[in-house]
């Protein structure tokens, strides 16, 4: 495993077609996506190429809310889907890193890539990577709590 990525495989006992549907359809992907706690108020997501993400998610409490925005680069359906991410405010411009309190060395924009495989018996098989995060971050326990939100949303949906 690399230490500037994130690497989560997961098998979910759902067809590839809904866990597809749960990261590219913000109404789905707001109910699952980020820690144990936190919401996702907004979740606008434009899943073409070319297209733009813009999230908002709220800390448990609601006092504190993070923006992300990104750009869709690849989206083939069901099974690769790749797109960059970063710190914004709530307009969606990109933060530096001293706009968050990071290194002068932090990356601005990351990329997540996300692989589906369909697993046989209605099961999907997931590689997530999160590029520009350090595998020992608190980014990878931050998707390791929404991957298990994940698992309960496809088993309640």
């Amino acid at each position: 495993m690399s230490e500037d990525a994130v690497v989560i495989e997961r098998t979910f006992d759902a067809p590839i077609e809904m866990v597809w549907q749960a990261w590219t359809d913000g109404e789905h992907f707001a109910k699952w996506y980020g820690p144990q706690g936190f919401t996702i108020p907004v979740a606008n997501m434009d899943a073409q190429v070319g297209g733009s993400r813009h999230i908002c998610m709220a800390s448990p409490d609601g006092s504190m809310k993070m923006w992300f925005t990104g750009e869709y680069r690849t989206v083939d359906a069901t099974s690769l889907l790749v797109y960059t991410e970063a710190m914004s405010d709530e307009d969606g411009n990109v933060l530096s890193p001293a706009d968050m309190g990071m290194p002068d060395d932090h990356p601005m924009i990351t990329e997540v890539t996300v692989q589906l495989t369909a697993d046989g018996d209605g099961k999907t098989r997931m590689v997530m990577t999160h590029a520009g995060i350090p595998a020992d971050s608190p980014g990878a326990s931050g998707w390791a709590m929404a991957f298990d939100k994940l698992t309960a949303h496809l088993a309640a949906a």
